[in-house]
């Protein structure tokens, strides 16, 4: 639908202003009339020529995968037939996302495609739509606009930010988990599946040395283990209400990160490293959203855990840890590594540890439970005034309460990690790699 231009009422407001004179004795009224007709005749004309101006056809290079927080940059072609367009461009992308370079004012030549090109960063993970292109057409004289919206429809999908996979796809698990932080203890040589003889080393302890292959060729053979592969991990990932919570003190490139994007980050990393190590990774999502991916080994498995996991959201319900203890004992058979991440408050105490117990006549636990950055800082901050001190005193109160909770679950003898949301990749490679190092799977 055409629309007055600002040309248009800037030319209706002079016309005016000539009838002011006109009624003032300064013009004749015949150059009042004859100026109407013909600032109608220019805005019928140019109305016209506006309507016969065809919508360019327009087309969107976008990627069908975009990954959290990471800039990317968006294309948009133009053709617009045989006439000659000046036209102002809006790219109808999800809202709420950072955009730099749009609208843009384009003067589109007969017969050629104009390519133009703008930068934006999704800050949700899930399937979002590019619901077409908005143009707004100018007329010849600028006296009219034309409104429409062309180009197809594009649906994209917004994944966990999957570039440090990428980063540790051509180092190894060791080296993998030493650029995430983790502290790894080395034991050369050793682990519980034999790997190969060689020839002794200093340092080899001798109960490595084998007697046999040491006689037979004369000079000192040590064994060397490597860590058991062909194991079993299964990440629980909590979607409940609890990690929603976003920490101010935590910055990230597209804005604040809920608890559970950080623990959907470092799920997606310590299953990754588990898979380059050998073992089956699976994932368990409970709480709110519910997904079942059963452990499936090598490295193809971790586009399925993308796939599966991308559009998770936590939801504004209570997590039932007791129902996705059971729901799990019936899906995982095989003794496993089970890695619950989770924000556990002690009036969760008794269902956790209920739900514990279930898993551990099957299974190894470890209970991973997100911290605030902002609990910590309040605790650091001086305290200057009756607010201050109240603050300090609640948040005091509540950590030693999640303590007490986390020392519960340490006297049934389940790993607890106690971390923030930037600490817990380092935290779960670290736990991960421990547990196959001591071979307690």
């Amino acid at each position: 639908m055409p629309r007055p231009a600002p040309g248009l009422v800037a030319c209706a407001v002079a016309w005016g202003l000539l009838g002011v004179a006109t009624s003032i004795g300064w013009l004749p009224a015949q150059a009042w009339a004859i100026a109407g007709l013909a600032l109608a005749a220019l805005v019928l004309v140019d109305l016209a020529l506006l309507l016969r101006l065809g919508v360019p056809d327009v087309a969107r290079s976008v990627p069908e995968a975009l990954a959290l927080g990471i800039e990317r940059e968006v294309q948009l072609h133009l053709e617009p037939g045989a006439r000659r367009l000046r036209v102002d461009v809006h790219d109808l992308h999800p809202g709420g996302w950072d955009v730099e370079g749009l609208p843009r004012r384009l003067a589109l030549a007969p017969g050629m495609v104009s390519s133009v090109g703008y930068r934006l960063r999704p800050n949700e993970r899930g399937s979002f739509a590019f619901d077409g292109v908005h143009l707004v057409l100018h007329s010849p004289l600028r006296l009219w606009r034309r409104l429409c919206v062309a180009g197809a429809a594009q649906r994209v999908r917004v994944f966990p930010n999957f570039a440090p996979l990428t980063k540790f796809a051509l180092v190894s698990a060791e080296q993998a988990s030493r650029m995430m932080g983790a502290h790894i203890k080395r034991r050369r040589g050793e682990g519980t599946d034999f790997h190969q003889m060689r020839e002794y080393r200093v340092g080899d302890s001798l109960r490595q040395i084998d007697w046999k292959a040491t006689s037979r060729a004369r000079k000192l053979i040590s064994r060397e283990y490597q860590d058991e592969k062909n194991q079993q991990l299964v990440v629980v990932l909590d979607t409940g209400r609890r990690m929603m919570a976003r920490d101010p003190a935590i910055a990230h490139a597209g804005g604040e990160l809920a608890h559970f994007d950080h623990a959907l980050d470092a799920s997606l990393l310590v299953s990754y490293l588990a898979l380059r190590q050998g073992d089956a990774v699976g994932l368990l999502a409970t709480g709110g959203e519910r997904r079942w991916v059963p452990p499936q080994r090598g490295m193809a498995a971790i586009d399925t855990l993308l796939r599966a996991s991308y559009d998770l959201q936590p939801q504004p319900v209570a997590t039932d840890y007791l129902a996705a203890a059971t729901e799990l004992s019936l899906r995982q058979r095989r003794r496993g590594l089970l890695m619950l991440v989770t924000n556990l408050r002690d009036e969760d105490i008794e269902d956790v540890l209920a739900a514990v117990r279930m898993l551990q006549k099957r299974h190894l636990v470890v209970v991973a439970s997100l911290r605030e950055r902002a609990l910590d800082e309040v605790l650091e901050q001086d305290v200057h005034d009756l607010a201050a001190a109240v603050r300090a005193g609640a948040t005091a109160r509540y950590l030693a309460q999640r303590a007490a909770a986390h020392d519960a679950l340490r006297r049934h003898r389940v790993m607890v990690l106690d971390v923030t949301g930037e600490q817990l990749p380092a935290a779960l490679v670290e736990r991960y790699l421990a547990i196959k190092r001591d071979g307690l799977l």
